[in-house]
């Protein structure tokens, strides 16, 4: 710890040895902080996000998929691949079409902007924010010329262009909050500081995401029979589809629980986070359901084997949260490979696909193409980066 020099009395007036005193006790309260309060301060101060620039480059990742789902028939027309923007308006236009446009590229805007800052920031960040924007659209929009399962509009150009500038402009104010502001100091506190914290973050966020995929089982990841095109499993008896349901749900909720605990900081309540994060999950599938389904279907996904599941994950999660950091990541990569291999022999629930057939999937066969590839993935990127975290065998120090 540093000292203060003294110095004799008659060598000063009054007022320099109070400002003296002061400059001294300022010092040594400034030599007595911890260096992970220095490191959130310095994090704070730069208000650069490596979790905004991720989620950003992830979010640029799925709208290039859903534009261009399914991704096959590609095949040249003779026109322009720009003609689209001298065409007619669209003669038949729903409102479900506009606002889905819209909404789509206002996350898109918003992350931009935190991307940019600080390099580029305030007003000046809203230009370069519309502009990708408007050639990340017009790019997706004559690749569908390409595609005949898609029609390249101006209208939809318009739209997602209305969706990025809203989303830049909420951007802009909303970076003193986001970065440097209160969410940056609960993230610093909460969670370790690092870039492979913040795709661990980021992934957490994804499989939240694959939660609004209808067509999976409860939690269940890493489903690659759609990808493959490979058939579903043979009908058994409903004993057997219960219980690979009820260990599918809770091996993934366990893992889950253990990746977030090697995110967070040791004195932090990472049970509560965990709960949290549950009822954030099973919000999500409740609202899934409840746009694509009829009210009387919204917790169709609720069968007793997800119940069950639900269930005996919760409490080996909360158990399994006190072993040892290497125990955790062992453990969740061992569950996360055994409900892989479960979820892709699980027999189909015909209750569950009779239903959906009710569900119009014509507008929303993009994005249920793209839930079905995050789904498929995120098991796979999830155990390569419980393996990075292992191979490290240490805890972060930031």
């Amino acid at each position: 710890m540093r000292r203060c020099r003294r110095r004799s009395p008659a060598s000063r007036s009054p007022s320099s040895a109070w400002w003296s005193a002061r400059s001294c006790r300022a010092t040594v309260q400034s030599s007595t902080r911890s260096p992970t309060a220095d490191r959130a301060e310095a994090r704070g101060a730069a208000g650069a996000s490596s979790l905004a620039r991720i989620a950003f480059g992830l979010y640029v990742l799925l709208i290039a998929y859903a534009s261009l789902y399914p991704l096959e028939g590609w095949r040249d027309h003779g026109l322009s691949a720009f003609a689209y923007l001298t065409s007619p308006w669209p003669r038949y236009v729903t409102a479900f079409d506009l606002t889905a446009n819209v909404l789509g590229y206002l996350p898109y805007g918003f992350l931009c902007v935190l991307a940019l800052h600080p390099q580029v920031r305030g007003l000046a960040a809203f230009a370069p924010a519309l502009a990708s924007a408007a050639l990340l659209s017009l790019a997706l929009e004559a690749a569908q010329s390409y595609l005949p399962a898609r029609v390249a509009t101006n209208l939809d150009v318009l739209c997602n262009l209305a969706g990025g500038a809203c989303g830049a402009a909420l951007g802009v104010l909303a970076v003193p909050t986001v970065l440097g502001g209160p969410l940056e100091r609960l993230r610093a506190k909460a969670f370790y500081a690092g870039v492979e914290i913040d795709a661990g973050l980021a992934l957490l966020a994804l499989w939240l995401f694959t939660q609004l995929n209808p067509a999976t089982l409860l939690f269940a990841a890493g489903d690659l029979r759609d990808l493959l095109a490979a058939g579903a499993g043979r009908a058994r008896a409903p004993e057997f589809f219960i219980a690979i349901e009820a260990f599918t749900a809770a091996a993934n909720l366990v893992s889950v629980g253990l990746l977030l605990s090697a995110l967070v900081r040791p004195g932090q309540p990472v049970r509560a986070m965990f709960a949290a994060l549950v009822v954030a999950a099973l919000a999500v599938k409740v609202a899934a359901f409840a746009i694509i389904m009829h009210a009387e279907n919204v917790f169709i996904w609720l069968t007793p084997g997800a119940q069950l599941g639900l269930a005996a994950g919760v409490l080996v999660a909360l158990a399994a949260i006190a072993l040892p950091r290497i125990a955790r990541l062992a453990f969740a990569a061992v569950l996360i490979m055994a409900a892989t291999v479960l979820v892709n022999l699980a027999p189909p629930n015909a209750y569950l696909a009779a239903t959906l057939k009710l569900w119009q999937q014509g507008h929303f066969l993009n994005f249920n193409g793209l839930t079905r590839l995050v789904s498929a993935l995120w098991a796979f990127v999830a155990l390569g980066y419980l393996m990075f975290l292992a191979a490290r065998r240490r805890e972060p120090l930031g």
